[in-house]
Protein backbone atom coordinates (compact mmCIF):
# COMPACT_ATOMS: atom_id res chain seq x y z
CA UNK A 1 0.00 0.00 0.00
CA UNK A 2 1.09 3.29 -0.76
CA UNK A 3 1.91 6.37 1.58
CA UNK A 4 -1.27 7.87 0.41
CA UNK A 5 -3.36 5.19 0.69
CA UNK A 6 -2.27 4.68 4.15
CA UNK A 7 -2.88 8.07 4.65
CA UNK A 8 -6.35 7.88 3.18
CA UNK A 9 -7.10 4.43 5.37
CA UNK A 10 -6.27 6.46 8.18
CA UNK A 11 -8.21 9.26 7.65
CA UNK A 12 -11.19 7.02 7.07
CA UNK A 13 -10.34 5.14 10.43
CA UNK A 14 -10.19 8.50 12.02
CA UNK A 15 -13.50 9.76 10.62
CA UNK A 16 -15.38 6.98 11.71
CA UNK A 17 -13.76 6.76 15.69
CA UNK A 18 -14.50 10.32 15.54
CA UNK A 19 -18.30 9.62 14.65
CA UNK A 20 -18.83 6.71 16.95
CA UNK A 21 -17.75 8.96 19.67
CA UNK A 22 -20.60 11.13 18.63
CA UNK A 23 -18.08 14.18 17.02
CA UNK A 24 -18.70 15.80 14.04
CA UNK A 25 -16.33 15.17 11.06
CA UNK A 26 -15.47 17.21 7.99
CA UNK A 27 -16.04 15.29 4.33
CA UNK A 28 -15.13 16.90 0.98
CA UNK A 29 -16.75 14.78 -1.69
CA UNK A 30 -14.94 15.45 -4.68
CA UNK A 31 -13.58 18.12 -7.37
CA UNK A 32 -15.36 16.42 -10.16
CA UNK A 33 -18.78 16.86 -8.02
CA UNK A 34 -20.11 19.55 -6.10
CA UNK A 35 -16.22 20.47 -4.95
CA UNK A 36 -17.94 21.25 -1.47
CA UNK A 37 -16.74 20.22 2.43
CA UNK A 38 -19.69 19.67 4.58
CA UNK A 39 -19.26 19.65 8.44
CA UNK A 40 -21.31 16.31 8.95
CA UNK A 41 -22.64 15.36 12.50
CA UNK A 42 -24.34 12.48 13.98
CA UNK A 43 -28.05 13.66 14.09
CA UNK A 44 -28.88 12.06 17.45
CA UNK A 45 -25.84 14.10 19.31
CA UNK A 46 -26.91 17.38 18.19
CA UNK A 47 -27.62 20.04 20.35
CA UNK A 48 -28.12 24.02 20.18
CA UNK A 49 -24.67 24.66 20.29
CA UNK A 50 -23.57 22.27 17.25
CA UNK A 51 -26.37 24.05 15.26
CA UNK A 52 -25.07 27.71 16.24
CA UNK A 53 -21.79 26.15 14.90
CA UNK A 54 -23.16 25.05 12.13
CA UNK A 55 -24.50 28.39 11.10
CA UNK A 56 -21.97 30.55 11.75
CA UNK A 57 -18.80 28.33 10.52
CA UNK A 58 -20.06 26.40 7.86
CA UNK A 59 -23.30 28.75 6.95
CA UNK A 60 -24.47 26.35 4.03
CA UNK A 61 -27.93 24.66 4.62
CA UNK A 62 -28.41 22.55 7.33
CA UNK A 63 -30.15 19.40 6.49
CA UNK A 64 -30.55 15.66 7.97
CA UNK A 65 -30.21 12.95 6.05
CA UNK A 66 -32.01 9.46 6.29
CA UNK A 67 -31.61 6.13 4.34
CA UNK A 68 -33.94 5.10 1.58
CA UNK A 69 -35.96 2.51 4.03
CA UNK A 70 -36.01 4.94 6.24
CA UNK A 71 -37.90 7.32 4.15
CA UNK A 72 -39.92 4.43 2.68
CA UNK A 73 -41.33 3.46 5.75
CA UNK A 74 -42.20 7.28 6.64
CA UNK A 75 -43.45 8.37 3.59
CA UNK A 76 -40.85 10.89 2.85
CA UNK A 77 -40.98 11.35 -0.79
CA UNK A 78 -37.98 13.16 -3.45
CA UNK A 79 -39.63 16.76 -3.52
CA UNK A 80 -38.65 17.04 -6.74
CA UNK A 81 -41.46 13.93 -7.78
CA UNK A 82 -44.26 15.87 -6.03
CA UNK A 83 -44.08 19.09 -7.58
CA UNK A 84 -46.65 20.28 -9.80
CA UNK A 85 -44.58 23.72 -11.72
CA UNK A 86 -42.66 23.88 -14.46
CA UNK A 87 -39.80 25.32 -12.31
CA UNK A 88 -39.35 21.23 -11.41
CA UNK A 89 -38.83 20.19 -14.90
CA UNK A 90 -35.51 19.38 -15.72
CA UNK A 91 -32.58 18.86 -13.75
CA UNK A 92 -29.89 21.22 -15.00
CA UNK A 93 -27.26 20.87 -12.38
CA UNK A 94 -23.93 19.82 -13.83
CA UNK A 95 -22.84 17.87 -10.56
CA UNK A 96 -25.28 15.05 -10.23
CA UNK A 97 -28.44 13.41 -11.53
CA UNK A 98 -31.15 14.00 -9.50
CA UNK A 99 -31.38 15.83 -6.05
CA UNK A 100 -31.63 14.27 -2.47
CA UNK A 101 -33.87 16.70 -0.85
CA UNK A 102 -37.60 15.78 0.39
CA UNK A 103 -40.22 18.04 2.48
CA UNK A 104 -39.15 20.23 5.40
CA UNK A 105 -40.25 19.64 8.90
CA UNK A 106 -40.38 21.01 12.13
CA UNK A 107 -40.59 19.27 15.58
CA UNK A 108 -44.58 19.17 16.54
CA UNK A 109 -43.01 20.94 20.03
CA UNK A 110 -41.06 23.88 18.39
CA UNK A 111 -42.07 27.25 18.34
CA UNK A 112 -41.17 28.91 15.04
CA UNK A 113 -38.59 25.90 14.34
CA UNK A 114 -35.30 27.97 13.35
CA UNK A 115 -33.91 28.43 16.57
CA UNK A 116 -30.73 26.55 17.56
CA UNK A 117 -33.09 24.73 20.38
CA UNK A 118 -35.93 24.53 18.15
CA UNK A 119 -33.70 22.71 15.51
CA UNK A 120 -31.78 21.20 17.50
CA UNK A 121 -34.74 19.70 18.57
CA UNK A 122 -36.42 18.58 15.64
CA UNK A 123 -33.02 16.80 14.15
CA UNK A 124 -32.56 14.51 17.37
CA UNK A 125 -36.39 13.61 16.96
CA UNK A 126 -35.76 12.90 13.39
CA UNK A 127 -32.42 10.23 14.68
CA UNK A 128 -35.02 8.69 17.09
CA UNK A 129 -37.22 8.12 14.45
CA UNK A 130 -34.86 6.84 12.25
CA UNK A 131 -33.52 5.01 15.01
CA UNK A 132 -37.38 3.59 15.45
CA UNK A 133 -37.39 1.88 11.69
CA UNK A 134 -34.32 0.47 12.21
CA UNK A 135 -35.04 -1.12 15.45
CA UNK A 136 -38.44 -2.31 15.13
CA UNK A 137 -39.93 -5.71 15.00
CA UNK A 138 -41.11 -7.59 11.78
CA UNK A 139 -44.68 -6.50 11.22
CA UNK A 140 -44.38 -3.50 13.31
CA UNK A 141 -42.62 -1.02 11.19
CA UNK A 142 -43.42 2.82 12.54
CA UNK A 143 -45.41 4.84 9.58
CA UNK A 144 -46.32 7.38 7.79
CA UNK A 145 -48.90 8.25 10.80
CA UNK A 146 -46.16 7.83 13.46
CA UNK A 147 -44.03 10.49 11.55
CA UNK A 148 -46.74 12.91 11.77
CA UNK A 149 -47.66 12.37 15.25
CA UNK A 150 -44.16 13.79 16.23
CA UNK A 151 -43.37 16.18 12.95
CA UNK A 152 -44.88 18.84 10.97
CA UNK A 153 -44.30 20.04 7.52
CA UNK A 154 -43.24 22.60 6.10
CA UNK A 155 -41.03 23.34 8.91
CA UNK A 156 -37.21 24.66 9.02
CA UNK A 157 -35.12 21.65 8.47
CA UNK A 158 -34.38 20.16 5.50
CA UNK A 159 -34.91 16.43 4.90
CA UNK A 160 -32.41 14.70 2.78
CA UNK A 161 -33.34 10.91 1.07
CA UNK A 162 -30.31 9.06 0.42
CA UNK A 163 -30.20 6.86 -2.64
CA UNK A 164 -31.88 3.43 -2.77
CA UNK A 165 -28.07 1.72 -2.76
CA UNK A 166 -26.07 4.09 -1.26
CA UNK A 167 -22.78 4.86 -1.99
CA UNK A 168 -22.64 2.03 -4.55
CA UNK A 169 -25.84 4.55 -6.85
CA UNK A 170 -24.53 7.77 -5.23
CA UNK A 171 -22.20 9.28 -4.13
CA UNK A 172 -23.14 12.98 -2.65
CA UNK A 173 -22.87 13.96 1.01
CA UNK A 174 -26.41 12.96 1.63
CA UNK A 175 -24.56 8.76 1.28
CA UNK A 176 -21.36 9.52 2.66
CA UNK A 177 -22.56 10.99 5.83
CA UNK A 178 -25.01 8.00 6.12
CA UNK A 179 -22.36 5.53 5.72
CA UNK A 180 -20.66 6.79 8.29
CA UNK A 181 -23.30 6.33 10.66
CA UNK A 182 -23.62 2.86 9.22
CA UNK A 183 -19.79 2.03 10.26
CA UNK A 184 -21.12 2.91 14.18
CA UNK A 185 -23.72 2.13 16.30
CA UNK A 186 -25.05 5.16 15.66
CA UNK A 187 -28.80 5.45 14.58
CA UNK A 188 -28.87 6.02 10.93
CA UNK A 189 -29.63 9.75 10.24
CA UNK A 190 -27.09 12.49 9.88
CA UNK A 191 -27.03 16.08 9.73
CA UNK A 192 -25.32 17.65 6.99
CA UNK A 193 -24.08 21.55 6.56
CA UNK A 194 -22.01 22.70 3.33
CA UNK A 195 -18.89 24.54 4.85
CA UNK A 196 -18.82 28.31 2.99
CA UNK A 197 -15.69 30.71 2.55
CA UNK A 198 -16.80 33.97 4.31
CA UNK A 199 -14.36 36.29 2.17
CA UNK A 200 -15.59 34.85 -1.31
CA UNK A 201 -19.10 33.07 -0.47
CA UNK A 202 -17.88 30.58 -2.26
CA UNK A 203 -17.41 26.67 -1.33
CA UNK A 204 -14.37 26.29 1.55
CA UNK A 205 -11.47 25.11 -0.28
CA UNK A 206 -9.94 21.82 0.64
CA UNK A 207 -7.05 23.80 2.18
CA UNK A 208 -9.12 25.76 3.93
CA UNK A 209 -11.18 23.33 5.14
CA UNK A 210 -8.68 20.73 6.46
CA UNK A 211 -7.35 23.78 8.76
CA UNK A 212 -10.78 24.41 9.73
CA UNK A 213 -10.43 20.76 11.53
CA UNK A 214 -6.66 20.82 12.84
CA UNK A 215 -7.81 23.98 14.34
CA UNK A 216 -10.79 22.54 16.10
CA UNK A 217 -9.30 19.22 16.39
CA UNK A 218 -11.97 17.47 14.13
CA UNK A 219 -11.34 14.40 11.66
CA UNK A 220 -11.23 15.20 7.86
CA UNK A 221 -11.93 13.07 5.07
CA UNK A 222 -11.87 13.12 1.46
CA UNK A 223 -15.04 11.20 0.01
CA UNK A 224 -13.38 9.24 -2.32
CA UNK A 225 -11.56 7.74 0.72
CA UNK A 226 -14.74 6.62 1.77
CA UNK A 227 -16.02 5.07 -1.39
CA UNK A 228 -12.84 2.89 -1.45
CA UNK A 229 -13.56 1.64 2.50
CA UNK A 230 -17.33 1.29 1.92
CA UNK A 231 -18.64 0.29 -1.75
Amino acid sequence: MSRSSDRAAGAVEDAVAAFGRGRPVLVHDAADREGETDLIYPADTVEPADVARMRNDAGGLVCVALPDDVAAAYELPFVRGELDHPAADGHDVDYDERSSFSITVNHRDTFTGITDEDRALTITALAGAAADVRDAAPGATPDADDFAASFRSPGHVHLLRAAPGGLADRRGHTELGLALADATDRPPAVVVCEMLDDESGEALSPGAARAYADREGLAYVEGAALVDRFV
